[in-house]
């Protein structure tokens, strides 16, 4: 998928926001009202009137990534998690953070997945789930596992034509209220919907014809 992206920049810090991504969460104007400023024509992101650590925090309470922040200079501002998460959103899609790369491209440390097989902009959610009645618990039964050797680095999502999300990397699978459902290294999670094993694909999207790029 391209992405467009719109960029505002302060002496301190460079926001780039991806509308295709934005599920409308709306921590952005519920936080900082003052910087993301809705409802208006023209310029509605003022990254001057925060500093560049409040920046970065309004960006870590953007669970899609669509917003990304960067130094003026272009340096790195956020950095990789010390723990890699997909975190299962009750009736919604999967929120991954991490150091992300999504259908072999790079996409930053967090962004929120479909689970519904709804979306029309496959893999990313884009809230079709709401309007369908889209129903999946964000507690799923925890699943025997053992503390990973290392808990953070490179995180790859890799959507299967027709089929689930194949994720690799080091990642911990996170309940709503923050459990931990598993840690895996490698793991298929359903993205059609229909899977009795959710977040965990169960091979149901072959049943249905389920279709997906």
């Amino acid at each position: 998928m391209s992405e467009k992206e719109e960029v505002a920049r302060s002496v301190e810090v460079s926001v780039a926001f991806h509308g295709e991504r934005c599920i409308h969460s709306r921590n952005c104007v519920i936080d900082r009202p003052d910087v993301f400023v809705p409802n208006v024509k023209g310029e509605w992101i003022h990254p001057d009137r925060a500093t560049a650590d409040e920046m970065l925090e309004i960006a870590h309470n953007c669970p899609c990534g669509a917003i990304q922040c960067s130094r003026s200079d272009g340096s790195a501002l956020e950095q990789a998690p010390v723990v890699n998460t997909v975190r299962v959103r009750e009736n919604g899609p999967l929120a991954f953070r991490g150091e992300l790369t999504v259908a072999g491209e790079a996409k930053g440390m967090r962004a929120t997945l479909c689970r519904c097989g709804l979306s029309q902009r496959k893999p990313y959610c884009d809230s079709s789930h709401v309007a369908a009645g889209f129903e999946a618990t964000g507690e799923p039964a925890t699943e025997p596992s053992e503390a990973l050797a290392t808990r953070n680095g490179p995180l790859n999502v890799a959507p299967q034509r027709n089929g689930p999300l194949h994720v690799t990397g080091n990642v911990e699978i996170i309940s709503g209220t923050g459990r931990t459902v598993d840690r895996v290294t490698d793991a298929y999670l359903c993205r059609c919907g229909h899977s009795s094993h959710k977040p965990f694909c169960d091979g149901t999207h072959a049943k249905i014809g389920f279709q997906a790029p």
